[in-house]
């Protein structure tokens, strides 16, 4: 029985044996097999037990029978297509290819389908069955994709966009401060600008903001919408006078913090005048702007009305978890959901009116970003997973897991794991599904976007699963279809012409980041964690040209906070260290890592001494530079620098293992979106990473080469 249950287990896909960050063999206890078995509906409780869930495994790896095969599967461009069952050599096939040709053709000596000529979503008759061919190119696109073989040497901005500032945005960073920002990044040479998230939120609970655990990865965060664009500042400015709500708008304008709850409120009570009047009113402008509301409406289907369904139900019944609304309304199909939607017509509209609102707002911001000259222009984050009590897990419950959510195994930087409290995709349920809500994920990522980032990509393969109320120590690895989906994302990629980024750090699987090089997609090197083997940061000629080049990411300190020791003062504030650390440990340590950092930039001499490890001495300012010079020379085909770090600012936006001790994704920088770029010092950091992206800029020898600053060395 034993044997019989690791068998079970390695067919539902789960990984008895694995590495951990330290390179030590880890495996998966038996309880722990049972409880995820059970969880992936295999039951696990005895002989026959195991031998009916083995079965229907079986079935689901190998049809017998065409009329069982899966409503899509993938491929790679010009390769030989192997069918999930056997059939004979001969066995004729109609092919209609997504752009409208009909290929006639029989299955090759080897009972194979021959390759395909063409991407795209292509339908295969045969055997009686039809199916969805998904045909991808083998690499994901890069602006050099076309033709030009030369190494690209890119720049780029990464911004936390709510944190940006606009006169009358009520508090909240948008989509015409994102549009602002834009046009002085791109002058200044930048081709990209990622951003946090915009996944939709709960506007029913405004209390949760996070923008890694959103409602859907489906649709947008209707909070970052600027109404301006499309219906006047007239009609905004009545709207909120009649709501009564200027003063609080300027005071929320004002804070240095970002209240979303408050700010969300305020926002959407003003928004519900703007579309009782937009709705109302019936000059041909208005009519025009309404007939284009609703086709956006139609475009969007299903999914656009499920979410907006959700989001008045929501209201409905309060924030609570759909679960524990009436049975009835628990299924997006039932007939009691389709009465309930004609009872609150007008709610739903609204919401719709919200999401068309918000795409058309990221969509300018993209326009605006290309006409300036940026070759990718802005690169959108897709987050891990979706809030288990969310629109996503309501309205494609098949899609998704139940009863786990997704996690991270323990590591150096986690001693007792983390639980993220997300909920996952289900891998038999995509693949039951043909995929629907990876593609419309992906889809809904791209729509708007030159680019994107995948948020712990290392879940394309294997995802570390907790069950409810374990600790993330009994959790498990899932292993996930990878082929599949790295062929959905590379073919994404290219129909949207859009690079893709994977952010890989944390425990990862061996040979993982060689095949994310084989596709395209760019993985991400951080400088404070590319050091060698004697723990030396790494010089320019040292990095890979398989990844993006960056000082930081929104999880880790900035780099005037690094150098500040400002981290190491919020981890002993909150009590975050491990058993062996102590404040003056950490404070001595980060003394010596600020010497090698500053050696590896030329900021002191060939190796730091005892009199050279007060690095700290030499002013953040002109660290900053140097990192910037330092990145714009590695052989990395994009560099993305943090706007905190153009700017030279201490604070983090998210501080990991925090909740409210720590102003988590609520930051505001202080000017304006238009003007946040326009100093000197600003000028001149930005200039030494475009000409070091250029390769007119050479690492020299004395910071006062190129800063006409004193030397340190």
């Amino acid at each position: 029985m034993k044997d019989k249950l690791r068998q079970l287990a390695e067919a539902a896909g789960l990984l008895l044996d694995w590495e951990n960050s330290d390179g030590e063999p880890c495996q998966l206890p038996e309880s722990v097999q049972r409880t995820l078995l059970e969880i992936l509906g295999f039951p696990t409780e005895n002989e026959a037990a195991l031998d009916e869930s083995l079965q229907r495994l079986k079935r689901l790896h190998a049809p017998e029978r065409p009329a069982e095969w899966p409503p899509l599967i993938t491929a790679d461009l010009d390769t030989s297509i192997t069918l999930p069952s056997s059939l004979a050599p001969g066995t004729a096939f109609i092919l209609m290819l997504e752009q409208g040709s009909r290929v006639e053709g029989t299955l090759d000596s080897d009972g194979t389908l021959p390759g395909i000529a063409e991407i795209g979503y292509h339908q295969l008759h045969i055997a009686d069955t039809q199916l969805t061919l998904a045909v991808a190119p083998q690499r994901c696109f890069f602006p050099n994709g076309a033709g030009d073989e030369s190494t690209p040497r890119l720049w780029g901005l990464a911004a936390q966009l709510y944190a940006l500032r606009r006169s009358g945005d009520g508090g909240i960073g948008d989509v015409l401060a994102l549009e602002n920002f834009v046009a002085p990044a791109a002058k200044l040479g930048a081709d990209a600008l990622a951003i946090s998230p915009t996944h939709a939120m709960f506007s029913a609970n405004p209390d949760n903001y996070s923008p890694y655990s959103p409602s859907t990865r489906l649709l947008n965060n209707v909070l970052y919408s600027a109404p301006e664009t499309m219906l006047g500042e007239d009609r905004v400015r009545d709207a909120q006078a009649r709501n009564g709500l200027q003063a609080e708008l300027r005071r929320l304008e004002a804070d240095d913090l970002l209240d979303w709850p408050e700010a969300a409120r305020a926002k959407l009570s003003w928004l519900r005048f703007l579309y009782d009047d937009f709705m109302a009113c019936q000059d041909d402008d208005t009519q025009a702007l309404r007939r284009k509301m609703q086709t956006f409406r139609e475009v969007g289907g299903e999914l656009l009305e499920d979410h907006c369904r959700f989001e008045a139900l929501q209201r409905e019944f309060g924030p609570s978890n759909w679960r524990d609304w009436p049975t009835a309304l628990r299924d997006p199909a039932s007939p009691e959901l389709a009465r309930f939607a004609e009872t609150r017509a007008h709610e739903i509209g609204f919401h719709v009116f919200l999401q068309w609102l918000a795409a058309d707002g990221l969509t300018r911001a993209q326009h605006a970003a290309r006409e300036n000259g940026m070759a990718i222009g802005l690169i959108a984050d897709l987050a891990v997973g979706a809030d288990a009590a969310g629109s996503q897990t309501w309205s494609r419950q098949e899609d998704m897991l139940e009863g786990v959510s997704i996690g991270a195994p323990p590591d150096l930087f986690n001693g007792q794991g983390q639980n993220w409290g997300l909920a996952a995709f289900s891998p038999f349920g995509l693949k039951r599904s043909g995929f629907r809500s990876f593609i419309d994920m992906l889809r809904s990522a791209f729509a708007h976007a030159g680019g994107l980032r995948i948020d712990h990509v290392l879940g394309l393969m294997r995802l570390w699963l907790v069950p409810q109320g374990a600790s993330a120590t009994e959790g498990g690895y899932l292993r996930y279809p990878l082929d599949d989906m790295l062929r959905l994302v590379a073919l994404e990629s290219w129909r949207h012409r859009a690079i893709v980024i994977g952010e890989d750090l944390g425990t990862v699987a061996p040979g993982f980041r060689q095949q994310l090089a084989a596709r395209g997609i760019l993985g991400m090197q951080v400088l404070w964690f590319e050091q060698d083997e004697e723990q030396n940061y790494l010089a320019v000629d040292k990095w890979s040209p398989d990844a993006l080049a960056t000082t930081s990411t929104h999880d880790l300190p900035t780099v005037a906070g690094w150098w500040a020791g400002r981290d190491i003062e919020w981890r002993d504030r909150l009590g975050l260290f491990k058993a062996n650390q102590s404040l003056e440990g950490e404070q001595q340590a980060r003394r010596h890592e600020r010497a090698k950092l500053a050696t590896t930039l030329g900021l002191l001499g060939s190796k730091p001494t005892t009199q050279t490890l007060e690095a700290a001495d030499i002013p953040a300012s002109q660290v900053l530079d140097a990192c910037a010079r330092h990145l714009g020379g590695t052989s990395a085909p994009l560099v993305l620098l943090p706007v905190e770090d153009v700017l030279g600012l201490e604070e983090q936006a998210n501080l990991p293992n925090s909740t409210a001790e720590h102003p988590n994704w609520r930051r505001r920088w202080a000017t304006d979106a238009s003007d946040l770029l326009a100093s000197d010092e600003v000028h001149q950091r930005l200039g030494a990473l475009a000409l070091s992206r250029s390769g007119e800029l050479k690492e020299p020898t004395s910071p006062s080469a190129l800063f006409g600053r004193p030397s340190h060395e």
